[in-house]
């Protein structure tokens, strides 16, 4: 599925670091890479961003960023690092741009809304609806640098020193900033109560 995705992306635009990424892997790598990593890095922009469409968009941005730039990866870092830099990076530049800031979001709360087993009750479905929205208001009002540590290793399941290189900090700059942003999403999900 993701395969013919990526090959008009080969035909249309032949830039020379895309070619010399296609030199170094094919077409059929390029998608095990596109399917591996397309999920997790979809749900850091979605928490990022907050809005589906955007993160979306932001996603196949990041994708076609590293598809090009392919051939300029040095392997200091793992693949998935450097592809949630790339993330990251992009999503700061979405959230600092004038839309971001003044323009609100009409985005389809069911994105945030769990579907109803045969066996939960529609008390349990509202329950956790509410939940995921105090959560997302939570996270929102953090500042960017904790909002960013929490879903890198909440969310993404990244180790210290994996959040370290994609930072630019130390490995105890990490620990000290993430129990800081924890200790703040609690009293910001407690105030949401």
């Amino acid at each position: 599925m993701a395969t013919p995705a990526l090959q008009p992306i080969v035909e249309t635009e032949p830039t020379m670091p895309l070619r010399r990424a296609v030199a170094t892997l094919d077409d059929p790598q390029l998608a095990a890479v596109y399917e591996e990593h397309s999920q997790p890095i979809y749900y850091l922009t979605l928490r990022f961003l907050g809005d589906p469409t955007q993160a979306e968009d932001a996603t196949h941005d990041v994708f076609l960023k590293a598809f090009r730039k392919l051939g300029d990866f040095k392997g200091q870092s793992s693949l998935r690092t450097w592809l949630y830099r790339i993330a990251i990076n992009h999503c700061q530049n979405l959230t600092q741009s004038w839309q971001a800031r003044h323009i609100f979001s009409n985005a389809d709360e069911v994105v945030w809304e769990t579907t109803a087993g045969q066996a939960e009750s529609p008390l349990r479905i509202l329950e956790t609806k509410e939940l995921g929205q105090r959560i997302q208001q939570a996270l929102a009002a953090l500042p960017d640098e904790h909002r960013l540590l929490l879903l890198l290793v909440a969310d993404q399941q990244l180790s210290y020193e994996e959040v370290a290189t994609l930072t630019g900090q130390t490995t105890d700059a990490v620990r000290g900033k993430l129990h800081r942003a924890r200790k703040s999403f609690a009293a910001l999900f407690k105030k949401s109560a």
